[in-house]
């Protein structure tokens, strides 16, 4: 079940839903529009069923059930968001953040290696925070983090330990790195400012915009116009399928998408 308000714009049952009907799985995703004041009562109850494992979450469920939860991986818990959820054999309530794998994931498969690189990342909410953990874990050599109000500083002091100095929060000035990552809404309405100049982006910079929808982004056309390496967020949501896949127990087929990923590519393109 996936948990949202709205759920209109969500498309994991189409894409999850495809994977079980390929491999045969008992089992179908479906979205609930719940409200954020009842979402507590509500995953609890529902996962007190015994045929519901687990919970997938979004917008903007992903920090709410963070209090309740036994245990979370190293970006959850980095990020304090979680977009799944599920029921451990004791009954406590363990949680997962895939986004910043997802992404890191897209980077190799447009062929960006991330080890190494300066990034400047644009929006430090839960996608955001959980983009940053992963790219520290995979090696960038630097990470500027900016954010309106004080979520990037707050992100940045959540990050500090460990990571030798390779943080920092600054402006929206993309000049001087190689690669940018818009984490912010910015571009979802027409009348949106660009998240930043592309016109101060380096000749051989390269650009990630996580919105999926509309495409192409204001962001991806105006990198377009001046030839500028730029890619959409689906693919990022393309990589987390096998991370959820063996977060609910279905590790044989996780490991099976892993090798090719080209049908839920497909699926999501058709959508």
């Amino acid at each position: 079940m996936v948990l949202g308000d709205p759920v209109a714009q969500v498309q994991a049952p189409q894409i999850f839903n495809r994977v079980f009907q390929r491999f045969g799985v008992d089992a179908v995703l479906v979205p609930a529009q719940v409200r954020a004041d009842c979402l507590s009562a509500f995953a609890h109850a529902v996962l007190a069923a015994g045929n519901i494992d687990g919970l997938w979450l979004t917008i903007p469920h992903k920090t709410t059930l963070v209090s309740e939860l036994a245990r979370m991986d190293a970006c959850a818990r980095a990020a304090q968001s979680v977009n799944a959820v599920r029921r451990q054999a004791n009954g406590e309530l363990e949680g997962a953040l895939f986004d910043g794998l997802g992404l890191v994931g897209a980077l190799r498969h447009f062929g960006i290696e991330p080890r190494g690189l300066r990034v400047l990342l644009l929006g430090a909410g839960g996608a955001g925070a959980a983009i940053a953990a992963a790219l520290l874990d995979h090696g960038v050599a630097r990470l500027a983090l900016h954010d309106l109000g004080s979520r990037a500083t707050e992100l940045a002091g959540r990050l500090a330990d460990g990571d030798d100095g390779r943080i920092s929060v600054q402006s929206a000035d993309p000049e001087g790195f190689d690669l940018v990552i818009n984490a912010t809404p910015l571009g979802l309405r027409a009348d949106d400012p660009l998240p930043f100049d592309v016109r101060r982006l380096d000749a051989r910079a390269k650009v990630v915009d996580i919105l999926m929808k509309p495409q192409p982004t204001p962001l991806l056309r105006a990198c377009a116009e001046r030839g500028i390496e730029a890619h959409p967020g689906f693919e990022m949501l393309v990589q987390q399928v096998p991370h959820y896949l063996s977060f609910f127990g279905m590790d044989a087929i996780a490991e099976t998408l892993k090798t090719d990923l080209s049908d839920v590519r497909l699926g999501l393109q058709s959508l």
